[in-house]
C-alpha cells in the first residue's frame, strides 16, 4: 500500500516554484476540443487529473504528445462525441468537455462525474443553461445526451457563480450563432486563463474576470501555444504549510493577486508576507494568532479549497477558530483523521470551531479527498514524531509532487509505494 511518511516538527525555509495550474489546464485542454487543430500548452502539471483528462482526449481520437512540462493537443482526428463513461467517474471537472464536445461537433454524451466527495454539487446550472443554447437533453441509462442544430447565443443568469457552468457556457458559446452574455458569471483566475486561452485561438471573449461576459461566436478557431499560470491553490497550500511550521521560504513563479483573500488571513495570523512581480515570500514564527470567522466563499472571497489546509495551520493557534463552510458540506470529512494529531475541533453542520492546542503527535491517517489529504500533509508536517498517511493518490489529483516540493523547503518527507 503507497503512503507518505513525514517526519514532523521541522521549521521550512529555502525557494520552490510553484506549479501549472490544475484547474486552469482541465478546461483548457477540454477547450482544445474546439480547435480543429493543434494547441501546444506550456506549463502544465503532471498530476492524476491531468493524467485522466489525456485518456478521455485520446480515447476520442485526439492525439496528446508530452514534450517536457508542455502538451501538445492534436485533436484533427476527433472521432466520436462520446465520452468514456470510466475515466468521466475518475474526475468531475469532466463535465466541460460537454459545452466543448457542442460546440465542436454538435453532440455530446457523457456520463454524470465523479471525483472527490466533497458534496452534491449538482450539474442543474449547466444543463438549464445549454438548454437556452438550442441544446436538447436526454438521459439515457445514467448518461447524459446532448444534441443541438447548433449553438444559438443568450442571455443566461446564473443564480450562483458556479466555475464549471460557467466554464461549460463559455466553450458552448465560442463557437455560437450570436452573441452570448452571462449575469453573475464565476470570477474565479482559472476562467480568465480559459478566455485567455480561446482569444490567443481567435475567440471574442470579454469580461472574463468580471461577473458579466460576453461572448461573440466566431466560425473557427486556430492553432495555438498557450502557458498557463501558475497553481494558487499549490501556492496557497504550501503557504499554510510554512505558516504552520514555522520559518521563510520564497514561492517562485505566482503573483499575489489571486491569492488575496488567503494571503489577508494568514497576515492576520501573525505571518510576515512580501508580494514581488512574481514571488512571494513568507516568514513564520509557526505560533499563530486564531481567526474568529472564516467563512469560504466563490471568489474574490475566501476558497473552499484552501480551507481544509488552513483548518490544519489554526489547529495550533493560540485561541479559538471559527470556520464557516459555505461552498461543499463535504469539506469537514477529514476532521476525524485532523483529531489523530491531538486536535480539538468540534463540526455542527457547516461550522467548525478550531481550538488551538499547544502541540500535535504524529499519527497515523487516511485522506479521502485531495484538498483534505494535503491538510494532513501540513498537520503531519507541524506534529512531532512520525506521520503516515495513506491513500496518497487522491492528493495526486492536484499536486504533482508534493514531497518533492516540500523536500525542497528542508521538510522530511518521502512517498514510498
Amino acid at each position: 500500500m503507497a503512503f507518505i511518511e513525514i517526519a514532523g516538527g521541522k521549521q521550512l525555509n529555502g525557494e520552490v516554484d510553484i506549479q501549472g495550474s490544475k484547474n486552469a489546464v482541465l478546461p483548457i485542454l477540454a477547450a482544445t476540443l474546439l480547435v480543429n487543430g493543434i494547441t501546444k500548452l506550456n506549463h502544465c502539471p503532471k498530476i492524476l487529473d491531468v493524467y485522466h483528462m489525456i485518456k478521455i482526449l485520446e480515447a476520442i481520437g485526439c492525439i496528446v504528445i508530452w514534450e517536457a512540462s508542455s502538451l501538445i493537443v492534436d485533436t484533427t482526428k476527433l472521432n466520436t462525441s462520446t465520452v468514456p463513461e470510466g475515466y468521466v467517474k475518475k474526475m468531475r471537472s469532466s463535465i466541460i468537455l460537454m459545452g466543448a464536445l457542442l460546440g465542436r461537433t454538435h453532440t455530446a454524451i457523457i456520463s454524470y462525474p465523479g471525483g472527490c466527495t466533497i458534496g452534491a454539487r449538482p450539474i442543474d446550472y449547466h444543463l438549464s443553461a445549454l438548454k437556452k443554447m438550442n441544446v436538447s437533453l436526454q438521459e439515457e441509462n445514467g448518461l447524459i445526451c446532448c444534441t443541438t442544430t447548433g449553438i444559438i447565443g443568450t442571455d443566461i443568469y446564473l443564480d450562483f457563480p458556479s466555475v464549471g457552468a460557467t466554464e461549460n457556457i463559455i466553450l458552448a458559446a465560442t463557437l455560437a450563432n450570436g452573441k452570448t452574455r452571462i449575469y453573475n458569471a464565476a470570477r474565479e483566475p482559472e476562467i480568465l486563463e480559459l478566455c485567455k486561452y480561446l482569444n490567443a485561438a481567435g475567440a471574442k471573449i470579454i469580461g472574463a474576470g468580471k461577473n458579466q461576459i460576453e461572448i461573440d461566436g466566431v466560425d473557427e478557431l486556430y492553432n495555438v501555444e498557450y502557458t498557463t499560470a501558475s497553481d494558487r491553490i499549490v501556492a496557497g497550500t504550501y503557504l499554510a504549510a510554512i505558516a504552520g511550521t514555522g520559518g521563510e521560504a520564497v514561492l517562485k513563479g505566482v503573483r499575489c493577486e489571486c491569492l488575496q483573500s488567503v494571503i489577508s488571513i494568514l497576515r492576520e495570523m501573525g505571518c510576515n508576507i512580501i508580494c514581488g512581480d512574481d514571488y512571494i515570500i513568507i516568514s513564520s514564527s509557526g505560533r499563530l494568532k486564531p481567526i474568529p470567522l472564516i467563512r469560504t466563499m466563490p471568489y474574490p472571497g475566501f476558497p473552499t479549497d484552501m480551507q481544509s489546509q488552513i483548518m490544519s495551520v489554526l489547529m495550533m493557534a493560540t485561541g479559538t477558530s471559527t470556520i464557516v463552510e459555505d461552498i461543499f458540506e463535504g469539506r469537514y470529512q477529514n476532521v476525524q483523521e485532523q483529531i489523530k494529531f491531538g486536535a480539538d475541533i468540534q463540526v455542527n453542520g457547516r461550522e467548525a470551531i478550531i481550538k488551538g492546542v499547544p502541540l500535535l503527535n504524529g499519527c497515523e491517517v487516511y485522506a479521502s479527498e485531495l484538498r483534505g489529504g494535503a491538510a494532513l500533509v501540513i498537520s503531519g508536517l507541524m506534529a512531532l514524531g512520525k506521520t503516515i498517511i495513506y491513500n496518497p493518490d487522491f492528493i495526486e489529483r492536484g499536486y504533482e509532487d508534493i514531497c518533492r516540493d516540500l523536500r525542497e523547503l528542508n521538510a522530511d518527507i518521502r512517498f514510498i509505494r
